[in-house]
């Protein structure tokens, strides 16, 4: 997770925004060329006031496909892959199309034959597909290729840089200098710093991360920062306006009567829905399971919830039965796991085994969306290193989570305490919604269903630094 300061071009060029719109409204004429076709099947149509009507339906989806398209950061030029942007964008061209749909035929008591909208899907994909080819080029052109240095502690937190290496973002900042520094101030850094573009600094301490921040503020410089536990917690300070002076309040998540009533009627709704919806994927993966092996079809594990209450997750057991028969608890591996069963492979990669998740949402145990839960013995584990995880645990666990949606399958408990943080800081009913949809989103991402190697190798880690250590002590 990487903090950012400084001015962003690919948000502030007029030219930039001026590219974007025009992809909105086009995509928008497509829709709404396609939607007369739908409204008129014979084609004949005029001036009247039910055409009117048809100008609103189409403004209520270019609304729409302008919220989709901004939570899935479908116009992030030069930071994602070109196929990347076109499938966020066809992604929000199916919700648009499918709520207009849904919300028009309601209001008319009747549902019109929807296969009009197919092809017209696929010529959005195509339109998708050559916007974002030559957008990028053009983005590329348009921005200058930043010379960048970074700057960071010990290897462990320059690791966490990997992506800066990769495509795209290599075109975009061009790493020239590897600084690795733990000087308390960032005087003895001026002279090695100053003349580049963009600066990315991990794991430096409080006072030299202050004087870079006003560094890159004064001199115009991107600004990358990797933050600490406590960084992330001043992210939901509250200003206090009763003191003549500056004063940032931080207390546990609080929030709102009226908040938390609307997240736990919308829990109820959805994982109602939800098993009415998928009960067919339900009665096809018990048989699955079922006939494979004989073994029983659920698999229950004591998790942690809000302040530390233990539950027990229902979820399709993917793994052989004796999968932990020494009783010592392991986190998975991914799909090279051997205790995986091959219908194991088969419903983790389609999702399927988190199904009954929904009766914990639907008992109160778990919410939507809120921190993924852990298993008590990996969080005490955890603790041992790192006192802060027990933070996650001010608000109820979820199916989704910031962790899942904008992290990846190699999100440390470190980075994961920090999402889940960033999170309980601004949690609303509009934050909730994107993370839902954006859950859609992943679910198509391969490194969302790997193991988790990242969080056994943090805590070797963890382990190694300590006998390191001691060892030095002694």
């Amino acid at each position: 997770m990487i903090m950012n300061t400084g001015r962003d071009n690919n948000v502030s060029s007029p030219k930039l925004k001026t590219i974007k719109y025009v992809h909105s409204i086009v995509t928008t004429l497509i829709f709404f060329a396609f939607w007369l076709r739908f409204r008129y099947p014979s084609g004949e149509w005029e001036l009247t006031r039910a055409f009117r009507y048809n100008i609103f339906v189409a403004l209520g989806f270019l609304f729409l496909l302008s919220w989709f398209n901004r939570t899935y950061n479908s116009y992030t030029l030069g930071y994602f892959r070109i196929r990347q942007l076109a499938f966020s964008q066809t992604l929000s061209d199916i919700f648009s199309t499918v709520i207009i749909y849904f919300s028009v035929s309601v209001a008319w008591l009747h549902f019109l034959n929807p296969l009009i909208f197919f092809p017209m899907l696929v010529v959005m994909a195509a339109w998708n597909c050559f916007w974002s080819f030559h957008a990028n080029q053009y983005y590329y052109k348009l921005v200058k290729n930043y010379r960048t240095v970074v700057v960071y502690r010990n290897q462990n937190d320059l690791r966490r840089f990997g992506d800066i290496t990769g495509k795209p973002i290599e075109r975009l900042f061009k790493v020239e200098k590897f600084i690795q520094y733990n000087e308390p101030d960032y005087f003895g850094l001026e002279d090695q710093i100053r003349g580049y573009d963009a600066l990315f600094v991990a794991g430096v301490n409080a006072t030299l991360m202050n004087g870079l921040c006003k560094y890159c503020a004064e001199n115009n410089i991107r600004g990358f920062f990797l933050p600490h536990v406590g960084d992330v917690i001043m992210c939901g300070a509250t200003h206090i306006k009763s003191f003549t002076t500056p004063v940032l309040s931080v207390r546990r998540s609080t929030k709102t009567l009226e908040y938390l009533v609307i997240k736990r009627a919308f829990d109820i709704l959805a994982s109602f829905l939800g098993l009415v919806v998928l009960s067919p994927f339900f009665l096809l993966t018990a048989i699955l399971i079922k006939a494979y092996d004989r073994g029983p079809i659920f698999y229950k594990q004591v998790r942690l919830t809000q302040d530390g209450r233990e539950f027990k997750i229902i979820k399709f057991r993917s793994m052989r039965v004796d999968a932990e028969k020494d009783g010592v608890a392991r986190l998975s591996t991914g799909d090279r796991d051997p205790r995986i069963t091959p219908v194991g492979h088969f419903i983790r990669a389609c999702r399927l085994d988190e199904l009954p998740q929904l009766i914990n949402i639907l008992k109160g145990d778990m919410s939507i969306v809120g921190p993924r839960p852990e298993r008590p013995e990996i969080a005490r584990e955890y603790e041992k290193y790192l006192p802060e995880f027990k933070l996650r645990l001010q608000v109820k666990a979820g199916l989704t989570g910031y962790a899942q949606v904008y992290g990846k399958y190699n999100t440390n408990p470190y980075e994961k305490l920090e999402f889940d943080l960033l999170y309980i800081n601004q949690m609303n009913v509009l934050t909730d919604l994107e993370l839902m949809f954006n859950t859609v989103r992943i679910l198509f991402s391969k490194e969302s269903t790997e193991g988790a190697e990242s969080e056994t190798a943090w805590l070797r880690e963890q382990e190694m630094d300590g006998e390191k250590a001691t060892a030095d002590i002694k």
